[in-house]
């Protein structure tokens, strides 16, 4: 009886070792992408929850929306994982009177954790615009705005977008099309077409146009990124051809970056992709 209940015990210490906190996920994340490399305006990190909430099931998405919450209820997942914060400001109030407020009452609700990592994934090397770039296919990247150095490797470069090398030139129209396929976006806003062949390649995911000086002095042939303006067209001259694929299309692939963390360091969780629709943007 006594070697049952040691036994007992055993297994009982070894379930509640297994067991993984928000805050276990939340450090895998920020050991690849730690805090301190997100923009000052951002807020990245733990939004809502307790960091000592035991998780089973982790939903991954780009937005945290009331229906990507409503869905974690669904699946019973204990953490949501987003890009994009649910909130950048501060709330005054919780009366449901927002989308963002109604997400944040059914997170707190049905116990789920919302943790979102922003520019801090933005800046990461490996991160968004790393994910950009090798699906482009770019080889001897170099960051396009350093931010600063990572302490634990003073040889590599923290900060937002990249410059990188095409393995072959290929024309303007071609390359415009190859970035429809690549992250199926059915329209690309760009500037007029320079007549130049594209092999040197700046992009930046998300909100670039304040990188473009920067695009322009890597002396790439073009800059890939999203939410460029009208007047912001006309900055890029004939210098650089700007082609603007979409906020969500460019950095959408975040989610992958996330399943590729978790899994490899906790293989004790589900880690599920949400299915709903973010994108507040429709093409006609």
């Amino acid at each position: 009886m006594i070697i049952f209940w040691q036994q007992f015990l055993i297994f009982a210490a070894k379930i509640i070792y297994l067991m993984v906190k928000v805050k276990d996920i939340s450090s895998c994340i920020e050991e690849f992408a730690p805090l301190c490399w997100q923009e000052s305006w951002d807020n990245c990190g733990l939004l809502v929850g307790s960091p000592n909430q035991t998780v089973h099931k982790v939903l991954l998405t780009f937005d945290v929306t009331e229906a990507v919450v409503a869905e974690a209820v669904d699946v019973q997942a204990q953490m949501i994982v987003g890009h994009h914060p649910l909130m950048l400001s501060g709330i005054k109030q919780l009366t449901g009177s927002s989308d963002m407020q109604r997400a944040i009452m059914l997170a707190i609700k049905n116990d789920i954790a919302i943790y979102a990592a922003h520019t801090n994934m933005d800046s990461a090397p490996g991160g968004v615009s790393y994910r950009m770039a090798k699906k482009i296919g770019l080889t001897s990247m170099q960051v396009l705005s350093p931010q600063i150095t990572d302490l634990r490797n003073a040889d590599i470069q923290v900060g937002l977008g990249l410059v990188g090398i095409l393995p072959a030139p290929v024309s303007e129209l071609n390359f415009l099309n190859q970035l429809k396929d690549i992250f199926s976006t059915p329209v690309i806003r760009h500037t007029c077409l320079t007549g130049r062949n594209i092999q040197k390649v700046a992009l930046c995911g998300g909100s670039g146009s304040s990188l473009l000086a920067n695009a322009i002095r890597s002396k790439a042939e073009v800059f890939v990124t999203a939410d460029f303006k009208y007047h912001q067209f006309a900055d890029a001259e004939h210098d650089i051809l700007v082609a603007d694929i979409g906020h969500f299309e460019s950095e959408h692939f975040v989610k992958e970056i996330f399943h590729e963390l978790l899994i490899k360091k906790n293989a004790t969780f589900a880690v599920q992709f949400s299915k709903i629709k973010t994108n507040p943007i429709n093409y006609l």
